[in-house]
């Protein structure tokens, strides 16, 4: 754990730079807004450790496995968000010196990460080897309000000397993705071009064949007015445009250099009119101005922040940790394109390809019901429905048949690209998430009709997947699930995980009514969906029943809990607290052997499954669980906590919740698990929410109502959220006299608060 962030309800700040640390901030410092992103990398030349992306969305490519063994079913690639051309590049040299924060001497140096105007800005003095000492302040923001467009300000002031600078400004495409497997780079080049005061280069994916046009002008001002140009070279070679401009700068006299960029992608435009479209944006950039650019771009993050903010009052640690969850989400996903998804590194990182999981549906879907349109939650749900021809590729390559969909673990286009056998193989709980996102949705929304028109079709590949995938045990007299993984990849290849198994059924259960409501209530819609399914409604159906009714699930009687697996109980019970430090984390300090077989837990397979199926078990059995597995849990997976947080609200363990709230919280501005390096964890960031929301809020939907079971933290004098649902936009706010809530808009409401109806208009 590191604590070298300042605490501030509105900023991540930074003081004094330590390289130790620099990789951790530039994936914290990255900024995005949906459509591009970029970490927190220095503009000027840097020959320090760094790990320098950019990003835009949609746009990957499928590098090929590498495994040590071959196995049958393995996909062919794995899909990768690739480290884009890189635009923000504008390198200093002054004499013949370069400014270079490796090699100088710096002092006062700052970095601020403003998330209520999503702005990243940075100020030092360095010295450099010749003792030629300046400032510079730099601020950039990726627009939310035109989402192809980003801009610099960088400020340069001489404190010592006058002299002559160079400065080089860039579109930088021979780039390379650290994670690549063999070392590969990914971009070819199309078109490039240089004047003065413009560069583009177009650059082209390998076998993906995705085109990005990156497009940079510049401007240099002193005093408001534009600096005399004494040189200006066009730089031009492999995959790389610029301009080298030397100017004089005066003693105390502050040089602004403005860079605006544009970033266009084949993805939205058509290839051949890539370059004419990025002139375009970006003339209209410039001609806005950077002032004015800023003044827009932050009055979408006003209303961004009056729709989704969490107030916390008596705690600023835990107030700065929520807001970050939410900025780097919103920046991360806006919704507005069914293509797209969430990667769990968004775009601060290479780890994870940037490809969907099953988080999405797990974590961030209730995070975007809550807090956006329901178009925004839908699109989700119908990038999955897109994808199913792929998942029924997908069951077809394990040798599934008879349209049986198996969802990928790892995905860019809908084709599994994930390459551990374990997971690839083994996790298969992933693909009922759809499943369950489906009903979060419809329970939320009230939008029934979507069974019809898009998840029936979805829920019939799943069951179909599932009544394969399980088989009958004569030994138990039941149904079972073998050779499995459990979101706990901490055991792997284990029999009749118990989340796995309750997941299935329920999955079946659901199927079966899903095809009730969508034959009573559309009944020509269900006869194209069973036409175009050949589904065989008797035999098939029949089957899912019987199965659902005879799933095996382990327990343990005597105490009264569900088993992780078959098995479970043969390991030496253990408690974290015996764990020494220098143990932590265990999955960068223990053989992998001696993970499997130890006890301790990555995430809680029974405890993720009775957050999920809460009213399916009363409070007794869900204390017993929660107490038994608590003290195994490592938390070394970032979905983890939250889920913690939510049990130990509801059963009133209030300290125990505040403490793993602050984990999820803070998890990459404290790093820890040692790996906010290759990105922040946006997807288990909609897991904080959650656990204001659903955790300390109490929050539910039973019986098409809200209900609020609140409590407040004994660290904090207020809190409140605002959620929206069904039309309607409520603001909660939980305080020591208790819990105010009141109906922003929409028609009247009644909700429930502590058991009690409350009616609001």
């Amino acid at each position: 754990m590191k604590e070298f962030l300042k605490h501030h309800p509105w900023q991540i700040i930074e003081e004094g730079f330590d390289p130790h640390y620099h990789t951790i901030s530039e994936s914290v410092f990255s900024i995005g807004n949906g459509q591009m992103g970029q970490r927190a990398n220095f503009e000027e030349t840097y020959t320090g450790e760094t790990l320098r992306g950019s990003y835009v969305a949609g746009v990957y490519y499928p590098d090929k496995t590498r495994v040590g063994w071959w196995k049958n079913g393995y996909p062919e690639y794995f899909a990768k968000v690739l480290n884009a051309p890189n635009w923000i590049g504008l390198d200093l040299r002054v004499g013949k010196h370069v400014l270079d924060l490796a090699v100088c001497k710096i002092e006062d140096f700052r970095r601020v990460l403003d998330m209520q105007a999503g702005t990243l800005s940075r100020s030092f003095v360095a010295t450099l080897a010749d003792g030629k000492k300046l400032r510079v302040s730099a601020q950039r923001f990726c627009s939310m309000a035109r989402g192809e467009v980003g801009a610099i300000r960088y400020a340069v002031t001489p404190l010592n000397f006058s002299d002559q600078a160079t400065v080089s400004l860039f579109v930088d495409a021979d780039v390379v993705n650290k994670d690549s497997n063999y070392d590969e780079k990914f971009w070819e080049e199309v078109y490039k071009e240089a004047s003065a005061g413009c560069a583009i280069v177009t650059a082209q994916t390998k076998k993906t064949f995705f085109h990005v046009t990156t497009a940079m002008r510049y401007a240099i001002t002193a005093g408001g007015q534009p600096v005399r140009i004494d040189r200006t070279d066009i730089v031009e070679r492999e995959k790389f445009a610029g301009n080298e401009v030397t100017f004089n700068i005066e003693q105390d006299q502050e040089v602004v250099i403005y860079k605006y960029a544009a970033v266009l992608s084949s993805e939205n435009h058509a290839k051949d009119k890539l370059v004419a479209a990025s002139k375009e944006v970006l003339d209209g950039a410039v001609r806005t101005g950077y002032d004015a650019l800023l003044e827009e771009h932050k009055a979408v993050w006003k209303h961004t922040w009056e729709v989704c903010d969490i107030t916390i009052e008596g705690d600023v640690a835990a107030q700065q940790g929520i807001r970050f969850n939410i900025f780097q989400l919103m920046q991360t996903y806006t919704g507005k394109d069914e293509r797209l998804n969430i990667g769990p590194k968004g775009f601060t990182g290479e780890k994870y390809g940037g490809v969907t999981y099953w988080d999405t549906e797990a974590y961030c879907l209730p995070f975007f019901l809550s807090t956006a349109e329901p178009t925004v939650a839908r699109n989700l749900l119908i990038y999955r429905y897109k994808h199913l021809p792929k998942a029924i590729e997908n069951a077809r390559k394990l040798g599934f048949t008879r349209g049986a969909a198996f969802y990928p673990f790892v995905t860019m286009n809908g084709e599994e690209c994930h390459n551990e056998w374990e997971i690839t193989f083994e996790e298969i709980h992933r693909t009922s998430a759809m499943a369950y996102a489906m009903r979060d949705y419809i329970v939320y929304t009230g939008d029934k009709a979507y069974l019809a028109e898009y998840g029936l079709e979805v829920l019939i590949g799943i069951a179909r997947f599932w009544a394969q995938r399980v088989n009958w045990s004569s030994e138990k007299n039941k149904f079972v699930i073998l050779g499995v993984t459990g979101p706990n990849e901490y055991e792997n290849n284990v029999n009749n995980n118990w989340y796995t198994n309750y997941l299935g059924a329920w999955t079946l259960r659901f199927t079966l009514e899903a095809i009730d409501y969508v034959k009573g209530a559309f009944a020509s819609r269900f006869g194209e969906i069973a036409g175009r399914t050949q589904f065989q409604e008797a035999e098939e159906t029949t089957r899912w029943r019987e199965i659902a009714e005879k799933m095996y699930y382990p327990e343990d009687s005597r105490r009264g809990i569900f088993l992780q697996q078959d098995g479970f109980l043969d390991k030496e019970i253990r408690r974290v607290s015996d764990l020494r430090a220098e143990d932590r984390p265990l999955n960068q300090k223990w053989s992998w052997d001696r993970i499997l077989r130890s006890c301790f837990i990555k995430q809680a397979d029974v405890l993720q499954g009775i957050f999920l199926f809460e009213d399916d078990f009363d409070m007794e059995t869900i204390r017993r669980n929660y107490d038994f597995y608590e003290p195994m849990t490592v938390h070394e997976s970032s979905l983890s906590p939250c889920v913690h947080v939510i049990l130990a609200s509801k059963l009133g363990y209030k300290s125990m919740a505040y403490d793993l709230y602050l984990r999820t919280a803070r998890l990459d501005l404290d790093d820890y698990n040692n790996d906010t390096e290759d990105g922040c964890h946006i997807t288990s960031m909609a897991g904080t929410w959650m656990s204001v929301v659903k955790g300390f809020g109490g929050m539910r939907v039973k019986q098409d109502t809200l209900h609020f079971t609140p409590f407040i933290p004994d660290q904090w004098t207020s809190y409140s959220f605002r959620v929206e649902f069904r039309g309607r936009v409520l603001k909660v706010k939980v305080s020591r006299d208790g819990v105010e809530t009141r109906l922003e808009s929409g028609a009247a409401l009644e909700i429930m608060v502590n058991g009690a109806a409350v009616s609001l208009k």
